[in-house]
């Protein structure tokens, strides 16, 4: 969620500032659309009043974000509230959240801060140190089990089953970040099948290099289990492909089938593919838009953005 606030912002050219949404005792208990005073239900590190411009994430973000609206301040709400829409200056959701509006701006894409710009300085600072691996090289997006998927033991040993034929059978190299969903066995798992063939494997200290492989691969496969990392993955101008995994999610069957009928991305069968691509991101329109909207000028009031 943050990262998604923090992306349209850099796009949009704000300078932001963090305040964390954390329920004051009994209230975390009762979902955030039934507190009837949110601002008093919160004590938040950094009082959001101060802006006048607020961009307000999920749920409980969108409860805190609707009671901070007033005439001179604005909010924004990126993801379904799942509260009235008329309620804030500007609803910012994706296609797959299946709502619309007036004041409702759809994306294909979740929000990012994948800029061309950064890719490139990442690029600029990678590929000296993946030089190591062969070409083509097939950046892997690992993620997680969670409320919708699964990645565990068995679903790491058939992932990495696929990715070593497609070492041996493509000649490819690859290298492996995880994420913070991901379990120390299925890392482990990847690296034992990988490592030894000539894989790399983020060990997740130091330097992240997220940012570099999507800027210095040949192609990316990535778990279906996030919105967030494939659509990060698909604002790069290389082939994305889906790792599949045991579970189900209607938003994201939908997302997936969108950016599949754009020719972007297609299913990850253990053999490196192909194919002719444009980098898809909503996020730089959607920032303009936002913008033109408000009527922002280049050099805006503080903004807050509550998650």
């Amino acid at each position: 969620m943050r990262s998604q606030a923090f992306g349209l912002a850099a796009r949009a050219g704000l300078a932001p500032f963090f305040c964390p949404v954390r329920a004051r005792g009994l209230w975390g208990r009762l979902p955030a659309a039934w507190w009837p005073a949110p601002l008093r239900a919160i004590n938040p590190p950094v009082d959001p009043r101060a802006a006048g411009l607020v961009f307000s994430v999920g749920g409980t973000g969108g409860a805190v974000g609707a009671a901070l609206r007033r005439a001179d301040r604005r909010v924004v709400q990126i993801q379904n509230p799942r509260l009235r829409l008329g309620r804030f200056d500007l609803v910012i959701a994706n296609r797959h959240d299946e709502i619309s509006g007036p004041n409702v701006l759809l994306t294909r894409t979740a929000l990012h801060g994948v800029s061309p710009a950064r890719l490139a300085a990442a690029r600029a600072e990678w590929e000296p140190r993946l030089a190591h691996l062969p070409r083509p090289l097939v950046a892997v997006l690992l993620g997680g089990s969670n409320g919708r998927f699964r990645l565990d033991v068995a679903e790491a040993v058939a992932l990495t089953g696929h990715l070593v034929d497609m070492i041996r059978h493509d000649g490819v190299g690859v290298a492996v970040t995880p994420s913070r969903r991901t379990g120390d066995a299925v890392c482990a798992i990847v690296r034992a099948g990988l490592c030894p063939l000539g894989g790399w494997v983020w060990d997740m200290q130091g330097d992240n290099p997220y940012l570099g492989l999507l800027a210095c691969a040949d192609a990316i496969v990535v778990t279906r289990d996030s919105v967030s990392m494939v659509s990060e993955a698909v604002a790069s101008d290389v082939p994305v492909m889906i790792a599949d995994l045991p579970g189900r999610s209607r938003r994201i069957g939908l997302f997936l089938r969108d950016l599949a009928r754009a020719g972007r991305i297609r299913p990850f069968a253990g053999r490196m593919e192909s194919w002719p691509v444009r980098p898809l991101d909503d996020t730089g329109a959607v920032a303009d838009e936002m913008r033109r909207r408000l009527g922002l000028e280049r050099d805006p009031a503080p903004y807050s953005d509550i998650a």
